[in-house]
Order: structure tokens, then sequence, then C-alpha cells
């Protein structure tokens, strides 16, 4: 912009001294005004140089007249050429703030340039992720073209066999289908009568365990009525092994799980270890710190009789591996009910005594060769004492014991032990199953049996 300025002075001051006539390059400094020369100054500004005439010539001169009228003018042109340099600067300043506002909108072009460039890779990459997750849907839909044809197959061979079936149907005849309908049900019948001779079997198998629910400490009991009638389902749960004497009660197996509690019970002792057992509407447990046998009936809410076991340790005297104040467990089967302790009379091995359910009095006793402090559980079925080699990890039915003909055999018979610790575990002839309190979860085990059926013959 200055350059141009300066052309533009130039060419005024020419201008103007044109108008003046004719002019001498070199004029004395006696006979007037005199402009040597124009230039410009570092800022682009026009500048003359004026020599003055002496101060005794006339002002009435004509020459000082026209240069007191070209001073004017030079004056006046001053005044224009700085107003046009204020212009000037003015459109420079605006030009400046234009280009830079047009370099931002360039760099604004760019960064949107590169925007969609981005935005189509992100669209792409989208598709593209999109197109990989339905690549695996093209086998499936050869699948489903597969099965479609299999499911047509099937239609058609389940038209054939109704047609089948229903020619079958109208050559028997209405009548022939109720007789075929009597068969069933007496063969049904036959079968129950069958089922009824079983007579009692030995143990075979233990399959599970079920975990029916997971609560309490790692020790204690919950337990069904063996002899309870079909539609009478309460089970009973007592926590921990000692210092305690609350038995809470639950109307159904599905409340027990729930957790619907029915009512509760204070007994008049606190128990000893876990080995409980409910068995016609009664309670039966070892008084703590003690030998003595309790019944405790729970529709009375009293206890109806209580007996010491002669000469069976008590107070982790004889317990099994695991403690607890497990000297004396009471158990039931198809038989009746039943204690499996230890004395010292038979040197701390398992004694097994028949118990009389009203009176408690030992009925008859039987002394194993099995000691109790190694034994992990035991249980009995129909007359047979089982017990476990461990109430840890690989446990198994490891001894069993017979009253019914006084011997012993070592068996081999697992069985899963999930939680890895055993602290009770009690068969229930109704359920045919194992009840067992496994490290605070209860438990169920299946028994698979051998059985004997009695015929006519049989006496």
């Amino acid at each position: 912009m200055q350059p141009a300025t300066s052309r533009l002075l130039n060419l005024l001051l020419l201008s103007l001294l044109a108008g003046l006539g004719p002019s001498k390059t070199q004029v004395s400094p006696k006979e007037g005004w005199q402009v040597y020369s124009s230039a410009q100054d570092p800022d682009g500004r026009c500048i003359c140089t004026v020599v003055a005439p002496e101060q005794n010539l006339c002002s009435r001169d004509a020459k000082s007249r026209q240069l007191r009228q070209l001073l004017e003018k030079v004056q006046n042109m001053s005044q224009s050429i700085e107003v046009l340099n204020l212009r000037t600067q003015r459109d420079f300043q605006y030009v400046l703030k234009m280009e830079t506002q047009m370099k931002g909108l360039k760099a604004k072009f760019r960064q949107i340039e590169d925007d969609r460039k981005t935005l189509m890779t992100k669209h792409f990459q989208d598709l593209k992720e999109k197109m990989d997750e339905l690549l695996p849907l093209i086998p499936v839909l050869e699948q489903y073209k597969t099965d479609a044809r299999l499911i047509t197959q099937f239609k058609e061979e389940i038209r054939n066999l109704s047609a089948v079936l229903t020619g079958i149907q109208e050559e028997l005849g209405a009548y022939d289908y109720e007789e075929l309908h009597l068969r069933v049900l007496s063969l049904e019948t036959r079968l129950r009568d069958c089922m009824k001779k079983l007579t009692c079997g030995k143990l075979m198998k233990i399959t599970g365990p079920i975990t029916v629910k997971t609560s309490g400490t790692r020790f204690g009991a919950w337990m069904t009525d063996p002899l309870a009638s079909e539609r009478n389902n309460r089970v009973w749960y007592m926590d921990s092994y000692t210092n305690n004497k609350i038995v809470r009660e639950y109307k159904s197996m599905a409340d027990f799980v729930s957790g619907a509690e029915s009512r509760t019970y204070n007994l008049p002792f606190k128990w000893a270890g876990t080995n409980h057992v409910v068995y016609n509407g009664s309670l039966y447990f070892n008084k703590y710190q003690s030998n003595i046998v309790i019944k405790y009936s729970f529709d009375l809410g009293r206890v109806l009789a209580q007996r010491s076991l002669e000469y069976a340790g008590f107070q982790n005297v004889y317990p099994y591996t695991w403690g607890g104040f497990s000297d004396i467990d009471l158990m039931a089967d198809e038989i009746g009910l039943w204690a499996v302790y230890a004395t010292n009379q038979n040197a701390g091995n398992i004694v097994i005594s028949q118990l009389n359910p009203d009176t408690l009095e030992v009925v008859k006793s039987w002394n194993t060769g099995y000691p109790k402090r190694s034994a992990g559980e035991s249980f009995m079925i129909c007359g047979t004492l089982y017990v476990t080699n461990s109430h840890l990890t690989g446990a198994k039915v490891y001894y069993s014991y017979s009253t019914k003909t006084s011997s012993y055999e070592y068996t081999d018979i697992p069985f899963h032990n999930q939680y890895f610790h055993i602290s009770m575990l009690d068969y229930n002839a109704r359920d045919r199953a194992l009840y067992a309190w496994n490290n605070g979860h209860q438990v169920l085990f299946n028994v698979t049996l051998f059985h004997i059926i009695k015929t006519e013959d049989d006496t």
C-alpha cells in the first residue's frame, strides 16, 4: 500500500508545479521560494524541501503571492494525503483481518474435509463390523434351510403315522380299546402289590448330592419324620452342635427352602451333637453334658421320656472324627429306633442298641469291632449300620454291620462330599434318601438298594 501512495503524491506534486508555469531549477534564494525535490520518509509519507526567500523581499511581489498560494495548496494536499493515508491504513487493517478470517475458513474447510474422511472411515468401519457380525449367520441360515426340510419330512412322517394309528384304532374297535385300558390298570395294580412285597434291601449305591438350601453354621441337623403320612411333610431344623435349644419347624420342604418358618420350639434342655432324629411325631436327642436320651413331643410341647444309655461315652469322649460332641447318634430306619455310641467296655468300638421308642429302654445291643473315633458318620438301613471312613473329601461307605446276622463286612461305596465337611448323615425310610448337613449346606443323597421280593411260598 505505501508505494502506491508515494506514486500518487508525486503525480499530484507534478500537476501542481505544472500549473505554476515555467520555473527554474536553480533559483537564487534572493529571488523567492523554491521546491527542490520530493521524497518519502520511512513510513511512505511525502516530504517537500522548500527554500524560503530572504526577508527583505516585498510581500506584494507576484511571486510571493504565488508561493503563498502554492504553500496553501501544499498544505491542503498534505491534509488530503493524510486523510487518504488514514483510509489506506484502515483498509489495510481490514484486508489483514479478512486475510486472517480467510485463513481460518481455509483451516475450517480443511478440518471439515479431514472430518469427512474420518467420518466416512468410521461409517465404513461400522459397516464392516456389522458385516463381520452377519457373516456367521450364513451357515445358520443354511442350517435353517436344512431344518426346514427336516421339519417337512417330520410332518409327512407324522401324517403317515397318524394314518396308521387311525387304521389300528378302527381295526381294534371301541370295545377292544376299553379292554386294553382295563388290562393296563390291572397291570398297574399288580405292580403296586409287588412293590409292597419288597423287603429291606442292601445298600448298593449313593448318588447326589442335591443341594436343598444353604443356611446356618458349619454344623447342624435337619430332618423329616419317616413315619409321617404322605400329606405331612414338615421339616425340622436344628443349627449348631451345642449351646442351643431352639428347634425351627416348616410346614413343607418348599417353606423350608423359602424360609417360611411356621413354628419354633424352645426345648427344656440344650442338645449335644447333631445326631438327632424325629420319629413318629417326637424328637429324640442327646441331653448336653450327659449320656441321657430325651424324647420330646412336638404336639404336646413337653418331654415324654428320658433315659441314660448305660456306659455310653459323652462330652467328646467317643465322638466321630469331626468331634462336635457327636458321641451318641440317634437314628431310625424301616425296623425302628436306634442309638449308636461307644463304651469303655467295648474298648471304644461302636455299640448298636435298638431302643423302645416309648420308654427308651434298650431292646437289644450289638458290639462291633469298628472304633467310633475312626468313623466319619454312620446311618442305619434295614437293620444294617453303614459307616463312612471320613467326614472330609474322598468319603465312602467303608464298613457295614448287620444286626440280623451279627456280622460285618468291608464295603466300597463312594459318594460325593461336595462341600468337604459332613457333620450329619441320616437315612429316611419314607423318602429312601440320606439327609446331610454339609458345611452349612442342607443336601440330600439318593440311595439304591438291592431288594428281595417275597413270594407266596415265603414264610
